[in-house]
């Protein structure tokens, strides 16, 4: 209940930031067309406008449970400004982007960009067109641990790939002490929780396994857990929750889960200090990732085998996906305004406040390009 306490203050804050941020800036109309604001509405419409979105409007999305604590604080200032709601579930990636196929979201949220097949799926909702990734949310993927008396955990590749895959099974096992010289470590056992669903948040933890320490992590990766032993929770707030009343556990997700009685490991990238998760930290390794999507899509390459100072290693974006053609006339309008404004200056502002990682300029700049041309 304190975790939740602790995310919904955090929520309350960000929603609060933005959206005197949105008054300021949205434009809305009302039920006969006329346009509602003052001058400085006027003139700042193309950074967050409710563009012709009418109030009353109703949009469904689903997806990503990584971003929902940011969803909810977008979708709170938007809606007060617009007069638009948004049902976004957080029911996790792989939920969202079936349910998109399905024809049944006006986006939806993944952190894993669409496969081949998935794009395939997707023309036949997109009437003309398909589905396409646009990164709107980075940040870092905790290891968030609950060991009594060990405040600045430090854990590297190899001996995370053990822990999760149930080689290291002891607070005290040697690759541990080595890592961590000054601490007291107990001989505990380790409960590492992962999650139960198909999540985004599974995959990118595992891609960096993956990319770093091939040795240790045999398995081929994907939002599914692949691996023996553990236990399982849904949703990061889920994991978050188990960890916390678990002495001796460990497991991943967000930092913005990360709260009373939960620490965050720090990373031994080979730099020279560990590295601990922070929206800085993870906005230095999401600034040398490269695009690697093709026409409208803006798929990103992460760089998870990064040694740069201050650079967080394990870090995720979450994509909106969308059609770039043939979305459905009705909630195109409030679904276009909507994107619109969480990847305005405005919109991204908000994430850091809630333990986000803004989008790096040079990649929002063409997804709200991207935004614009979709029809």
């Amino acid at each position: 209940m304190k975790l939740q306490r602790m995310n919904r203050r955090a929520l309350t804050l960000g929603a609060l930031a933005v959206s005197g941020a949105l008054a300021l800036t949205a434009c809305g109309s009302d039920d006969n067309g006329t346009a509602t604001g003052n001058s400085s509405t006027s003139a700042n419409a193309n950074s967050a406008s409710c563009g012709t979105a009418k109030k009353g409007q109703q949009l469904l999305a689903d997806g990503s449970s990584a971003q929902k604590n940011a969803i909810d604080a977008w979708v709170k200032a938007f809606s007060q400004a617009c007069g638009v709601q948004i049902n976004y579930k957080g029911g996790g990636s792989g939920a969202g982007v079936t349910s998109f196929n399905q024809g049944q979201l006006a986006f939806a949220g993944s952190d894993s960009a669409l496969k081949p097949e998935e794009v395939t799926a997707s023309k036949q909702v997109c009437s003309g067109g398909q589905g396409i990734d646009l990164p709107m949310v980075g940040g870092p993927i905790a290891l968030g641990y609950n060991v009594p008396g060990v405040d600045n955990l430090v854990l590297d590749a190899p001996t995370l790939a053990k822990i999760f895959d149930s080689k290291i099974t002891k607070w005290n096992d040697p690759a541990i002490k080595a890592l961590n010289k000054s601490a007291t470590l107990p001989d505990l056992k380790i409960q590492a929780f992962h999650r139960s669903d198909e999540s985004g948040t599974t995959d990118n933890f595992t891609k960096y396994l993956i990319a770093t320490t091939p040795d240790n992590w045999k398995y081929t990766g994907g939002k599914a857990w692949q691996a023996k032993g553990g236990q399982s929770a849904a949703g990061s707030a889920g994991v978050a929750q188990q960890v916390k009343a678990t002495s001796g556990a460990i497991g991943y997700f967000e930092l913005s889960y990360v709260a009373d009685g939960v620490k965050a490991v720090s990373i031994n990238t080979g730099a020279s200090a560990p590295v601990a998760p922070s929206t800085d930290s993870a906005t230095k390794d999401i600034a040398a990732a490269q695009v690697v999507g093709t026409g409208s899509d803006l798929t990103l390459k992460l760089d998870y085998k990064t040694k740069a100072e201050g650079a967080y290693p394990i870090t995720l974006v979450t994509y909106e996906i969308v059609c770039d053609k043939g979305n459905k006339a009705d909630t195109l309008p409030a679904t276009k305004a909507f994107l619109t404004y969480i990847a305005s200056a405005d919109g991204q502002k908000v994430l850091s406040t809630i333990d986000y990682a803004p989008i790096p300029d040079a990649i929002i700049a063409k997804v709200r390009s991207t935004i614009a041309s979709i029809s």
